[in-house]
């Protein structure tokens, strides 16, 4: 029988031409099939626009699909190509709350400048290059609802993933006159200036944790088997810099699968991380397989620093890992897809079910595995 774990790969628009075409997707389908992966993660959502008609973006913006896609449904012939080669699919909402990058707040912000995200001086929220629309804002959550909900209940999907932009939110922002306003009628005074308060974190990232435990429970109404998955950063850092209480989402059980991304350039880097997994968990850890960056820009990881990673993940009890993204499969004659096929995917496995995401490897004693997994997120 074959073993269960997950071995996944993003699918991006950036810096890749998978979507491009039909043709370019049955190729990419067939070829990881071939390597041993069992699941892809395709962007659906970036840049303002969507990878497949939207009506949800067509009634609210005016704009129904990426103009690159015009005429075509790219995640329709993704699940289609997938599926016929038994590969599972998790489309991944990548900008999330994001509106746009260096755009001012781009057409999102241009149609529904109510809301933009403030910081504490008023202005457009921005950190890193991305603007932000307002996470805190029930109509802004409204929307991103429907988006999610739109593709789970349209396409024959295995899940969802959220990631580091959903559900997140910069520490920077929530200085906006609507939640200034609830605050203060919920504390009788406004919000701290420091936006690394602790309360003030929390407050709002509380406001974030109930979003996606709403929209967890919406998809499960949908279908109880579709896999809610999140790739946020590492905590806590994610949470003091954008709002992402990791160990809440997985007390409270609204994440199927979590991807933390463990983008490290180093072996010792990324081993430093995983260490206190290995100390927690001694048996194996069927919710999380780790975010690897094999591919930005010009950086490539090395056959040598991928082969440690995944020995180091398995050595640890990992179930599995997604790596970041297809491209970096296919430079060097395919050098590291030759890798992956020779030494790690060598023998088949399937994706795991959510009766497998349900269960771990301790028997019943389901609450001290999540309390061992939320000390491992408080404590990186």
């Amino acid at each position: 029988m074959a073993s269960r774990e997950i071995r996944g790969v993003w699918i991006t628009t950036t810096d890749s031409t998978v979507l491009n075409s039909k043709a370019n997707i049955d190729e990419a389908m067939e070829f990881l099939a071939k390597t041993g992966f069992n699941v892809v993660f395709p962007v659906v959502w970036n840049q303002a626009a969507t990878q497949y008609p939207s009506q949800v973006m067509r009634k609210t913006f005016g704009v129904e699909i990426n103009s690159a896609c015009i005429g075509r449904d790219p995640l329709a012939e993704v699940i289609e190509a997938a599926h016929a080669v038994g590969l599972k699919v998790i489309p991944w909402f990548e900008y999330g709350f994001a509106s746009s990058y260096n755009l001012g707040g781009g057409m999102l912000l241009t149609k529904k400048p109510e809301w933009a995200a403030r910081d504490l001086q008023g202005n457009l929220l921005k950190k890193n290059g991305f603007e932000w629309l307002n996470a805190l804002d029930p109509n802004v959550q409204d929307f991103m609802s429907n988006l999610v909900l739109e593709v789970v209940k349209n396409y024959d999907v295995d899940g969802i993933q959220g990631d580091d932009r959903l559900p997140a939110f910069p520490c920077e922002g929530g200085y906006d006159k609507t939640t200034v306003k609830l605050y203060h009628s919920s504390f009788g005074k406004n919000p701290p200036s420091n936006p690394k308060d602790q309360h003030w974190l929390q407050w709002r990232a509380d406001i974030l944790t109930q979003f996606w435990r709403r929209l967890h429970q919406q998809i499960k109404a949908v279908n109880p088997n579709l896999i809610v998955a999140v790739s946020p950063n590492i905590h806590d850092w994610a949470f003091k810099e954008y709002l992402q209480d990791t160990p809440t989402w997985l007390r409270q059980g609204i994440v199927d699968m979590i991807n933390p991304q463990i983008y490290r350039r180093d072996f010792n880097s990324y081993k430093s991380i995983l260490d206190t997994t290995c100390q927690q968990f001694p048996s194996a850890l069927p919710r999380v397989a780790p975010g690897i960056l094999i591919k930005l820009g010009s950086y490539i990881i090395s056959p040598k620093l991928l082969i440690q990673t995944l020995e180091y993940n398995r050595s640890c009890g990992m179930n599995g890992e997604v790596l970041f993204f297809y491209e970096g499969l296919r430079v060097n004659n395919n050098q590291l897809a030759k890798v992956l096929q020779k030494h790690f995917y060598n023998q088949s496995a399937m994706f795991p079910t959510i009766s497998d995401f349900s269960q771990t490897n301790i028997g019943n004693q389901s609450i001290a595995w999540w309390q061992r997994l939320q000390r491992f997120f408080g404590n990186l």
